[in-house]
């Protein structure tokens, strides 16, 4: 399985070589885990799935009818847009799916009180990848799904511990980004390996001191942990 890191961006203003697109993830290039820039079309997926419907991860959302995506490329989505014009151009998918010789599970996660957001889970017959876009946190109940998984890909908005996480006065309900200390240790039972992406403003302050913070927090808890770039590689 061949994993290229096509956007690392997160939804900020900073931009520098090598982590300037937002959000993709591609598969062997045929599967595509969140369209954050409309030039990933460019790979040609035969699938697009969407972790959750903000415009750094889909950048349909964020425009008018001009840049409706095809409807020759399906694209999976946890809900329909808000827009009614691009719910043609969707499809929904909360459970499991099978394309080729490949598995996708859909991991319900917390991120947003707005839009609905899952992980995927992606396995081949020797391979598997976990790809969790967005992130607060992940129920225990699905935690064993991905158990002993090759690499996971997750976001790395927030480098202090607790990240920026926010309550809903009325519901309760909490909402936006961990921190990269919290998401080692949701993660570091199920894989030896952690790839950051989704970098927030700290990372552009120093992107060097950036990667080896990043890493040395990783060894401190026996993994490995690497800052994602624009175009990096990963072959399993």
């Amino acid at each position: 399985m061949k994993v290229k890191i096509l956007g690392t961006r997160g939804e900020i203003e900073e931009s520098l070589p090598k982590h300037s697109k937002h959000s993709g993830v591609l598969v062997d290039g045929k599967l595509l885990f969140d369209l954050g820039e409309k030039e990933f079309l460019k790979y040609h997926p035969k699938h697009i799935f969407i972790t959750h419907l903000h415009p750094d991860h889909a950048y349909f959302v964020r425009w008018g009818k001009e840049e409706k995506p095809s409807v020759s490329i399906p694209i999976y989505c946890p809900e329909l847009p808000e827009k009614k014009f691009l719910r043609d151009s969707v499809r929904v998918l909360t459970t499991e799916i099978e394309l080729d010789s490949y598995k996708i599970i859909c991991i319900p996660t917390h991120h947003s009180k707005k839009v609905k957001s899952q992980a995927y889970l992606i396995k081949s017959e020797q391979h598997s990848v976990l790809y969790t876009g967005d992130l607060i946190w992940i129920n225990k109940e699905y935690q064993d799904l991905f158990n002993r998984v090759d690499v996971i890909i997750t976001e790395g908005s927030f480098i202090r511990k607790g990240g920026m996480v926010r309550k809903d006065k009325e519901t309760g309900q909490l909402y936006g980004h961990t921190g990269i200390p919290n998401l080692i240790d949701l993660f570091k039972s199920y894989t030896k390996k952690i790839v950051f992406m989704h970098f927030g403003a700290w990372f552009y302050k120093d992107i060097d001191a950036a990667r080896k913070v990043i890493e040395a927090l990783g060894k401190e808890k026996g993994i490995q942990t690497f800052a994602a770039y624009d175009g990096m590689e990963i072959d399993l």
